[in-house]
């Protein structure tokens, strides 16, 4: 509602901007504003033109977005999780960054739901069930679960029966999972009666693991969120036996960007990554959460 600021966003004269909408009122053969003494104000048929006409700016800059996505071979924006970035894609990012060196990579870590048509998102990696609807969506490894500790904590808890005395840590982010896979599942799936007790909650799964980390208790920690963690030392995961859940993560993109370049590249990385570490879990008993 401000001549002099329209002009200076367009970066044109006053009385060039004032020419154009007197043009534009001619054209309709009305005017579009009321103009007052220090001020101006739309009239009903500016009011009408104004609202269509934003709507149609806002799909021509999104359709130049897209035109401009489909000719770009170096950018690639990608979003993930919070914990899933923490704990599994940042420490190793270096390394797809040292192989490709033309991609431009944006990681957006979050957990809102993205329209990988309308938002200025390449991929994205999400965890659960999935209803992956008119997207390619490719599964990582099973997902499964099993305690993890600070060595020190071990000394004092060295048995799966002693567990039920340790300071146990919940992760309520996965609290959605059907059948629960959770600490009395894990002690089910052992043949241990267990009563759930005090214990420390985290609302996201790579805090649960840092207060492990730290000595707060035992978490039950899902294969990504602990791996760094136990391949360094910081966590030990001694007891072998892990609960599997159905849910898994997904690498989703759209069919049409699936051929891209960059995308390629770093589904291929992706999953590539994933294998590097499967045989740590060769001696694991892992255990279907639906045979419980």
């Amino acid at each position: 509602m401000s001549f002099a600021k329209a002009a200076e966003e367009l970066n044109v004269t006053p009385a060039a901007l004032s020419f154009q909408i007197k043009s534009l009122e001619a054209h309709l053969g009305a005017p579009l504003f009321h103009r007052l003494n220090r001020a101006v104000e739309l009239t009903e048929a500016g009011a009408a033109l104004a609202s269509g006409a934003d709507a149609g700016f806002q799909a021509l800059s999104a359709a130049w977005r897209q035109a401009q996505r489909v000719l770009d071979t170096t950018s690639l924006t990608v979003t993930a999780g919070p914990a899933l970035t923490a704990k599994w894609l940042a420490p190793r990012l270096y390394d797809f960054a040292r192989s490709h060196p033309d991609i431009d990579l944006r990681l957006s870590a979050g957990l809102r739901v993205v329209d990988l048509r309308r938002d200025s998102v390449d991929v994205a990696i999400r965890f659960g069930y999935g209803v992956d609807e008119d997207l390619v969506s490719q599964p990582a490894r099973p997902e499964w679960l099993t305690p993890v500790m600070t060595p020190e904590l071990y000394e004092r808890f060295p048995t799966p029966e002693s567990l039920r005395e340790a300071p146990l840590i919940y992760d309520d982010s996965i609290s959605f999972l059907s059948p629960a896979c959770d600490w009395p599942a894990w002690f089910r799936a052992l043949g241990l009666a267990f009563t759930p007790g005090h214990g420390t909650h985290f609302s996201h799964a790579d805090h649960a693991i840092d207060a492990a980390c730290a000595g707060l208790g035992v978490a039950l920690g899902r294969r990504p969120m602990i791996i760094k963690d136990v391949q360094e030392g910081r966590l030990v995961a001694p007891f072998k036996i892990a609960i599997e859940t159905e849910a898994r993560f997904r690498f989703l993109c759209l069919p049409s960007t699936q051929d891209r370049p960059q995308i390629r590249a770093f589904r291929e990385w992706f999953f590539a990554e994933i294998e590097k570490t499967a045989h740590m879990w060769d001696d694991f008993q892992i255990i279907p959460i639906k045979d419980l």
